[in-house]
């Protein structure tokens, strides 16, 4: 056992919080059942109080429990993609409390797969709530360095482990209302969601519950940032002038004071997305042109962080 997870689990046991890296991204822990610790990591991120966090567990074992009921679609997606970057929406138990809920009947719930994050859930031994380890709203991390950077000591810890593999927040799924509702892309497809049902995934609505990452705004940079049209960047860029930083497909033009090349496939490009944001935001430019991604459905998820991550704040 690593010295360092047995004391993260001592500290979250005793109401403290614990950045831990997830195959995702790094996330802020708190014990789950503990509404003081809750409390303090909601005011730690400045997240408001009902946006609801997911749960992570070291098993289905351990997480269903949370849930009062568990359809087999739930147990399903859980036999392929757990442990893996998969959200689960579920019908609360009297376990799920509303100071993780945001006051709603649903709790998510998660088995994350990179080898640190389930050495302490096992050790811990019960459920995490685990945001992202950054300010709400901010670009998320994926580094220990990005972590510590944006909340400086208000974490008790900080939990080593490496680059985050996917680099981009898990998929929602929500299975509290009878048919699945895609509530958040990520690494697993609706495609594969879908092969895995035998029923298609529907689109999120009015009526879906609130989730994490569901604001209009959200994983953003500093800088202001704008999605730019491929055949639209080099008009863009002769408009807007030199204090510009890029985020593109092609090789950096000469006129721009930052730029960076992103991977053209898409799970190379989210695994880096976010360093690549962070760097961006770095450069101290007016303004972060990104040139957008492909409409194929493999870019779903993508897509979904820039479209957000450029919106208005």
């Amino acid at each position: 056992m690593n010295p360092e997870v047995r004391r993260a689990a001592e500290i979250l046991r005793a109401g403290g919080l614990v950045a831990f890296p997830t195959e995702t991204v790094y996330g802020l822990g708190a014990d789950a059942s503990n509404a003081q610790a809750v409390a303090r990591l909601y005011a730690v991120k400045g997240r408001p109080a009902g946006h609801p966090v997911i749960v992570h567990f070291a098993s289905a074992e351990g997480a269903f429990p949370w849930a009062r009921e568990i359809p087999q679609s739930a147990r399903k997606l859980a036999a392929r993609f757990w442990p893996g970057p998969l959200s689960l929406i579920l019908r609360r138990s009297a376990l799920a409390k509303d100071f993780v809920t945001g006051g709603q009947d649903s709790v998510g719930l998660r088995v994350p797969s990179h080898p640190v994050a389930r050495e302490l859930l096992k050790k811990f031994n019960g459920g995490i709530a685990a945001p992202s380890a950054n300010r709400f709203g901010h670009v998320s991390p994926t580094t220990a360095a990005h972590v510590r950077a944006d909340l400086g000591s208000e974490a008790d810890l900080v939990l080593e482990g490496g680059g985050s593999e996917v680099g981009i927040e898990s998929t929602i799924v929500d299975l509290s209302g009878g048919a699945p509702v895609l509530l958040r892309p990520g690494h697993v497809s609706r495609q594969a969601l879908a092969e895995t049902l035998g029923v298609e995934v529907l689109e999120k609505s009015a009526s879906s519950p609130r989730h994490p990452g569901g604001l209009e705004r959200h994983y953003a940079p500093r800088t202001p940032a704008r999605l730019v049209a491929t055949h639209d960047l080099d008009k863009e860029i002769a408009r807007l002038g030199t204090r510009l930083a890029v985020l593109a497909f092609s090789r950096p033009d000469e006129r721009v004071d930052f730029w960076l090349r992103m991977p053209r496939e898409p799970q190379g490009y989210a695994q880096r997305l976010y360093a690549a944001l962070r760097e961006l935001d770095a450069a101290q430019c007016e303004m972060i042109l990104v040139e957008a991604p492909p409409e194929a459905p493999q870019w779903a998820a993508v897509r979904d962080r820039l479209k957000r991550a450029c919106a208005e704040g």
